[in-house]
């Protein structure tokens, strides 16, 4: 079984809000998601690329929920994030998109939601660093983690047999074992960290809980 790593998300509309987790998380955290939604693919809209910031030495994942993201490429190409996600389900062509992102020496990924089927996106999987197994609701805290959509892992895996796999929506203490022993090895957790009383301890549970060679 792959090392995994638990990565706190965070997501927000209010940069007051922003700085509070990022000084909350930086007690703890090493690889940190930041979703950053502008309401063409969501309706939910959080603060944008421009507010993001983050402590030195993070490794940061940036989520792009847009249906347009060569209108982000100059902001992200300034932030210069570890890693890129953007939707499968995005009105452009993503494959010029992951190709600027690259040159720029960052990572590139996509997000395939419920309803994309692996191999409709191959060309993409091709070319990403990364897939992550959306079973989230976009823009918000909160999902549910349908362990069903593991059986893409494999599906991805055969196009792709060096990708990085994710996950988000839904993760707990109670499933992440499942999770991580389906062939993940990011998961990304919003809520049950960002509402726990003691976000510290809680990611030092998940942790826990990823190095466990048992899957229930």
């Amino acid at each position: 079984m792959a090392v995994s790593i638990v990565t706190p998300t965070i997501l927000t509309k209010n940069p007051t809000e922003y700085k509070e987790i990022i000084q909350k998380y930086n007690a703890f955290a090493k690889r940190v998601h930041i979703d950053i939604s502008d309401g063409t693919l969501s309706p939910d809209v959080t603060i944008n690329e421009t507010a993001c910031w983050w402590p030195k030495g993070w490794q940061v994942d940036i989520h792009m929920m847009t249906a347009n993201p060569s209108a982000h490429l100059e902001n992200l190409i300034k932030l210069h994030p570890n890693l890129v996600i953007f939707h499968a389900e995005a009105k452009e062509n993503l494959l010029p998109v992951f190709d600027t992102i690259k040159q720029n020496g960052m990572k590139v990924g996509v997000a395939i939601i419920k309803s994309v089927y692996p191999p409709s996106i191959k060309p993409i999987l091709e070319a990403a660093d990364h897939a992550m197994i959306f079973s989230g609701n976009m823009g918000q805290y909160g999902g549910t983690a349908d362990t069903f959509l593991l059986e893409k892992v494999p599906i991805i895996k055969e196009i792709h047999s060096g990708i990085e796999i994710g996950w988000d929506g839904g993760v707990n203490l109670e499933n992440i074992r499942t999770i991580v022993h389906g062939d993940v090895t990011v998961i990304n957790v919003g809520s049950t960290i960002a509402k726990s009383p003691n976000p510290a301890e809680t990611y030092a549970a998940l942790m826990a809980e990823t190095e466990k060679e048992d899957p229930i």
